[in-house]
């Protein structure tokens, strides 16, 4: 979950959809949805990934954080357009069996 500027919000989505998730398909991730919320007049951007496990996790974003591509984009927009986010807060979840969403749910 991010907290973003509103004054940046719209370079935010922009930057996320147009490179963010196109260099994040290349290191293999499966980003499954993306939300946007307003919670006490701050703005956040939510995102769900799928990871196989948390090997796999901790090496997607290695390989992603030192992408030099994404290094490049993160630093050209942030001359131009300044500050993208005000906060971080990560979630690892782990599914339950019996989670609608897994097969054989029903139990």
């Amino acid at each position: 979950m991010y907290e973003i500027p509103r004054a940046n919000e719209r370079v935010f989505h922009d930057r996320f959809r147009d490179h963010a998730l196109r260099i994040m398909a290349r290191h293999g991730f499966a980003v499954r949805s993306i939300w946007r919320s307003e919670q006490e007049g701050k703005v956040e951007f939510v995102y769900l990934i799928d990871w196989p496990d948390a090997a796999t996790m901790k090496a997607a974003w290695a390989a992603f954080m030192a992408d030099p591509e994404w290094a490049a984009i993160k630093k050209e927009t942030g001359a131009r357009h300044g500050r993208f986010v005000d906060a971080i807060s990560d979630r690892t979840l782990e599914p339950l069996p019996w989670s609608p969403d897994r097969a054989g749910a029903g139990g």
